[in-house]
């Protein structure tokens, strides 16, 4: 399985008790480390009005990493396109390939707090799930429902603050092509008028889409023939739909010649299954802040997740979440691991791993590296 590559996802974490500046100045540091550990990429997240989450914008946290680093490729996990334009994400991700050339993914998501749509039926090839089983064993949870999220006054309140008023989002179909066009030199308006992104055009980056299911994220990514990124780790119980529907719609381009997936997974490693346990603790009171629609919080210790007293509601709230993480030593996180790139044909795998300290965080990325090596 060493021939599978792991890449980072970061989402900046705020533990309890410390600052954001902290936070920032640990991703650094754990970009540089998991460098030398060989991992193959580091992505950043974009999230909004979080108070235990510091990666509000992956371009200013990459290029800072940027300057840290000299190989790994640097990339955005996801650029949110809702409440911003194809020129200015083009733009932006040119100033930082201007200065480090080849060395970035752009990977773009949906967003703007639409509501989904009923549960489709799922894309010709899923593989099947029995007794919530995918082939292999990996689990597969029912479907979780973010449309009390979407409807939250808080995501009204991000939509307001992250939009000029009045603005509409473009059609995100749309907006992927612009973004294709200001990087290949093609662009041309609805009256023919040439615009051209300096620095961004001819930029040496790749496109990646990200998405949760096999609707239209998943279209967008196989009919442009790009990159795809599948969130097992956000949304487990949609995870083949997913990469169903993107084999599905992929058509070969000037990019890919066939499908090319990475998918996410939430893990914890430590020296021993105990060990990795309590340091996973305070997952699940992080997740039970963000599906609330009250933010994700700054991540506990294990006492204080601990101390928390937990309803029946809220436990099934986050059950698809604490299901589905992989937590314990080398030997079983890669077993799970192994699991997941099977069941889903993964190409590469994304890990993404929060522990209150950090030397934890970095230690659980390099017993895992040591171990994935082994394989």
């Amino acid at each position: 399985m060493s021939r599978i590559p792991l890449g980072v996802l970061d989402l900046v974490p705020i533990p309890s008790g410390a600052t954001a500046p902290q936070a920032l100045r640990d991703s650094i540091d754990l970009a540089r480390r998991t460098e030398q550990f060989g991992y193959a990429r580091y992505w950043f997240a974009e999230h909004h009005l979080n108070p235990g989450v510091a990666g509000t914008s992956p371009a200013v946290v990459l290029a800072l990493t940027a300057s840290a680093t000299s190989r790994i490729r640097l990339g955005s996990g996801a650029v949110q396109l809702g409440h911003r334009t194809a020129l200015s994400t083009v733009e932006e991700f040119g100033l930082i390939d201007a200065l480090h050339p080849g060395r970035l993914d752009l990977g773009l998501g949906r967003s703007g707090g639409r509501p989904p749509g009923p549960p489709a039926d799922p894309p010709p090839g899923t593989a099947p799930v029995v007794d919530g089983r995918a082939p292999g064993g990996l689990l597969i949870p029912p479907r979780f429902s973010s449309r009390n999220l979407a409807g939250s006054p808080r995501f009204a309140l991000q939509r307001a603050l992250l939009q000029q008023p009045g603005a509409r989002s473009q059609d995100y179909a749309e907006q992927i092509g612009d973004i294709l066009a200001l990087l290949a030199g093609t662009y041309r308006s609805p009256e023919g008028i040439e615009a051209h992104a300096v620095p961004g055009e001819g930029a040496d980056v790749e496109v990646w889409i990200l998405g949760s299911s096999g609707g239209e994220s998943a279209q967008v990514a196989g009919g442009n023939g790009l990159r795809f990124a599948a969130n097992y780790h956000v949304s487990p119980g949609t995870v083949l739909e997913a990469v169903a529907g993107y084999r599905a719609a992929f058509k070969a381009s000037g990019v890919l010649e066939r499908p090319y997936v990475s998918v996410s997974a939430d893990v914890v490693v430590a020296g021993d299954d105990g060990t990795a346990r309590e340091l996973a603790t305070g997952y699940g009171l992080w997740v039970r802040g963000i599906r609330r629609a009250e933010g994700a919080i700054e991540f506990p210790t294990p006492q204080e997740a601990r101390a928390h007293d937990w309803s029946d509601e809220d436990r099934a709230l986050v059950a698809d979440r604490v299901d589905t993480r992989f937590v314990g030593s080398p030997r079983r996180v890669a077993d799970q691991l192994e699991q997941l790139q099977e069941a889903t044909g993964a190409d590469e795998l994304l890990i993404t791993t929060i522990t209150h300290d950090h030397a934890d965080r970095v230690r659980s990325y390099e017993l895992l590296a040591e171990e994935w090596r082994r394989r």
